[in-house]
């Protein structure tokens, strides 16, 4: 396990990469009646609000221009649903299946997530801000130009997953795991505390801060089977 501590915000220096945020200007919205989402639903423009969808199924569904407020998805079935302009705000779930989901120009801000299921998900221009997320399974997702800014990660899955341009901003990243991950321009410097339990050796593509290499340092040295030993007194 390598773990870093008081990144904070990024110094001045050499700028990295940036990640496209999503431009989501919502029309005025029209509230939800229709009860509860439906497999294969089509919803554009709609407003849902305070809604409950506790175990209910909403599995490749669409959502075009959609705002969530204040809903509960615990143990609701998204997989494979399309989320395009939307906005999800104060939404909590604990085990929210969004399997093979598809997220495009997205934010999700203080959420509070757990066990949320994002395996082969897609997402692209999506910003994370605020909230907490507990064991997310993102294996073999595809995060590209995504940002998570002042948000808890705890014991993140990023297995075999392929991220490009991400950026973690002030962000604290516990017990995360890139076994298998394949990165390109991932922006770590200005993460708050940085703590790897497996895949530190599959940081290539990344960029971290002096602080955060020294730290990272006997990891990388016991990855690459380095001994880092005193040397024998005379």
């Amino acid at each position: 396990m390598a773990t870093t501590r008081g990144g904070g915000r990024r110094q001045a220096g050499k700028a990295g990469p940036v990640a496209r945020l999503p431009e989501v200007r919502l029309p005025e919205l029209r509230p939800f009646e229709g009860g509860e989402p439906e497999p294969e639903g089509d919803y554009d423009g709609l407003a849902f609000t305070d809604a409950d969808f506790t175990g209910r199924s909403g599995e490749g569904a669409y959502f075009g221009d959609c705002g969530l407020y204040r809903c509960v998805l615990d143990e609701a079935l998204l997989s494979r649903a399309r989320m395009v302009d939307c906005v999800l705000e104060g939404v909590r779930g604990v085990g929210t299946d969004l399997a093979e989901a598809s997220l495009r120009d997205v934010e999700v801000r203080d959420g509070r997530f757990g066990g949320v299921q994002l395996h082969g998900a897609v997402l692209e221009r999506v910003l994370v801000k605020g909230g907490k997320i507990d064991y997310l399974n993102a294996r073999k997702a595809v995060l590209k130009d995504v940002t998570f800014d002042g948000c808890v990660l705890s014991e993140a899955d990023f297995g075999g997953a392929r991220l490009e341009r991400v950026v973690f901003r002030d962000c604290v990243l516990r017990g995360v795991d890139f076994t298998g991950t394949q990165m390109k321009d991932v922006d770590l410097r200005a993460v708050a505390e940085l703590d790897i339990a497996r895949g530190v050796e599959r940081l290539s593509g990344a960029i971290v801060s002096p602080a955060q290499l020294l730290d990272l340092a006997p990891a990388f040295a016991a990855a690459i089977g380095i001994r880092v030993e005193a040397p024998p007194a005379e």
